[in-house]
């Protein structure tokens, strides 16, 4: 099976600076959402994905070893960020998320996250987000005090539980992984995307549009066009 890969980011509408980061490289994929200012989100999203971008290329042979090798490149930009933000005063505070993803020789994807970037499957024209919400409202939906509709217009909704670089100890998320099938499409994306544009807005643009690169502009397009309140972001992976 062969696997095409496409990116895109934004600064948006608001925002006066690009805080998000990426890498779409051969067999490693990652997204990062920076916070804690300009200055400190651009460099804690950076951080997080150079460890990332060293794993590329590497043949894992199973999701084990994929979720193993992102889990620790994970904590190892976790260790970066706190160093850098411990030397330096006007860093204090910075943090990122990431959502990573790699290929396994068996065509397999294994997925690593920290936060509230999101990875999606849209598979037989159906989207499902694969990645849990580390925010105070995602952990409200799960335990069933709100609903996925009351979620996404909550007040709260971008207050994070869970990101790299603000505690010594960071727990990483490794999803089940996917077992790709021709014509399955995966997108990874910061949440200036899923901010501004809805879920099936999101299925349509990617099962309407043929070329990955005018997917990744009409996704980003999208998001402006609602606003633009935040960085965007898009990996687009698709499966042949």
């Amino acid at each position: 099976m062969r696997l095409s890969s496409f990116a895109g980011t934004d600064v948006g509408r608001t925002r006066s600076g690009n805080e998000d980061s990426h890498f779409c490289g051969r067999t490693v994929f990652a997204v990062a959402d920076g916070l804690g200012g300009h200055q400190g989100g651009e460099v804690a999203s950076a951080a997080a994905v150079e460890p990332l971008a060293a794993l590329d290329g590497r043949d894992f042979a199973d999701p084990a070893e994929a979720a193993e090798a992102l889990a620790g490149a994970i904590a190892e930009a976790n260790s970066a960020i706190l160093d850098q933000a411990a030397g330096e005063p006007g860093l204090w505070g910075m943090g990122t998320t990431v959502t990573a993803a790699a290929v396994t020789t068996g065509d397999q994807l294994q997925l690593a996250h920290v936060g509230d970037s999101r990875a999606y499957l849209l598979r037989d024209g159906t989207l499902d987000q694969v990645t849990t919400d580390h925010t105070v409202v995602g952990e409200l939906v799960r335990r069933g005090r709100l609903t996925p509709a009351q979620a996404a217009i909550h007040p709260e909704r971008s207050i994070l539980t869970r990101a790299v670089g603000l505690d010594p100890r960071i727990p990483v998320d490794t999803p089940d992984p996917i077992d790709l099938h021709p014509g399955d499409q995966v997108l990874l994306c910061s949440d200036g995307l899923t901010e501004a544009v809805p879920d099936p807005r999101i299925a349509e643009i990617l099962s309407t549009e043929p070329d990955g690169t005018a997917a990744c502009a009409s996704l980003i397009d999208a998001a402006n066009d609602a606003g633009g309140p935040d960085n965007i972001t898009v990996v687009l992976l698709r499966a042949e």
